[in-house]
């Protein structure tokens, strides 16, 4: 799984768009290394729970409910599916209250735990468009759409970083230039990304006799450390286009990154290669039949990672709530 930052730098009446000229800086730090590959889109939609018409007092002695969001995304680098991410739910049973009573024996329910209170996951393209035309259309009464952003340029390929600059516009409610987007990728020596649990889980290779040693698969504290340290060469890379604007976000290390690769790994090893690799094969058939069987979308068979990229769209996330 790839590491990434995004950096956004938000236009100002001076400065509606910076897109020329990081492009200038890219090509002038680097020169014949920046190499332009194609390029790149992304559209964002940005929901919120629908404020409520009571006074916070009206809440005492609880605090006022916080904001709910709900987000899509879409990033033509990651074809396959879309993104949401949404608040977890907030408003779990009181066990404790009057009229509340567990049955002997039964554990209270609990909430889901995350470190940022929202869970990202994917779905078919077709299906979150889907998805977003029925909280606009049959949910208008409890969430609002706040705004729809765009963003699309060029992509480079810079020695071991893959660069992506493009200009931010939001279409809705109004269209006005929002700023500059610049994504920046490490493509370079990772462990996770060489790690042979990782790159055989959704392979072909027959590795249950491979005689790999299922305890050199990484610990979470090394993907933390890699996390880090990556991080860092991304934020030196980024200075180079010598940006000074105290005003520009960073999204890198933000809450919840690497938490799916986290859990594959966690899986694997106690899974184990025999059993994976059994769990794999029964896998592909269901999925062939599953394929047979679905409504048309095919998501079985097209998408074979469905956590690729959650932890960029994690950072477009976390940068897009503005305005919120």
């Amino acid at each position: 799984m790839p590491i990434t930052g995004v950096f956004f730098i938000p236009s100002t009446p001076n400065a509606p768009n910076a897109l020329a000229t990081l492009s200038e800086r890219l090509r002038s730090a680097y020169g014949d290394e920046a190499v332009p590959v194609g390029r790149w889109a992304l559209e964002h939609k940005l929901m919120r729970d629908t404020l409520s018409c009571l006074p916070a007092s009206a809440h005492a002695p609880n605090p006022p409910p916080q904001p709910r969001y709900m987000q899509f995304l879409s990033l033509s680098h990651y074809p396959n599916h879309g993104f949401i991410y949404a608040s977890e739910p907030t408003d779990m049973p009181d066990t404790n209250a009057p009229g509340l009573s567990l049955v002997p024996g039964q554990q209270p329910p609990q909430k889901p735990s995350t470190q940022s209170g929202m869970i990202m996951t994917t779905v078919p393209l077709p299906s979150a468009a889907t998805l977003f035309q029925h909280f606009v259309r049959a949910c208008e009464p409890l969430w609002c759409h706040r705004h729809t952003v765009t963003a699309g340029g060029m992509t480079y390929d810079v020695g071991d970083f893959r660069v992506r600059i493009g200009e931010v516009r939001q279409t809705q409610p109004m269209a006005r230039a929002r700023g500059t987007i610049i994504e920046i990728e490490w493509r370079g020596p990772s462990l996770t990304s060489s790690s042979p649990l990782l790159s055989s889980e959704n392979g072909s290779g027959d590795y249950a006799d491979s005689g790999i040693d299922i305890s050199l698969v990484p610990e979470d504290s090394d993907i933390d450390a890699e996390y880090a340290q990556t991080a860092q060469l991304i934020r030196e890379f980024w200075s180079r286009f010598g940006v000074t604007d105290k005003g520009v976000q960073e999204a890198i290390l933000v809450p919840d990154v690497g938490r799916e690769l986290k859990a594959k790994l966690q899986r694997q090893r106690q899974s184990g290669w025999r059993e994976l690799e059994a769990k794999r094969r029964q896998k592909k058939q269901n999925d062939a039949v599953a394929a047979e069987r679905s409504w048309g979308w095919g998501w079985n068979e097209q998408d074979d990672d469905p956590d690729a990229g959650v932890d960029l769209a994690r950072q477009y996330m976390e940068i897009f709530r503005f305005n919120r």
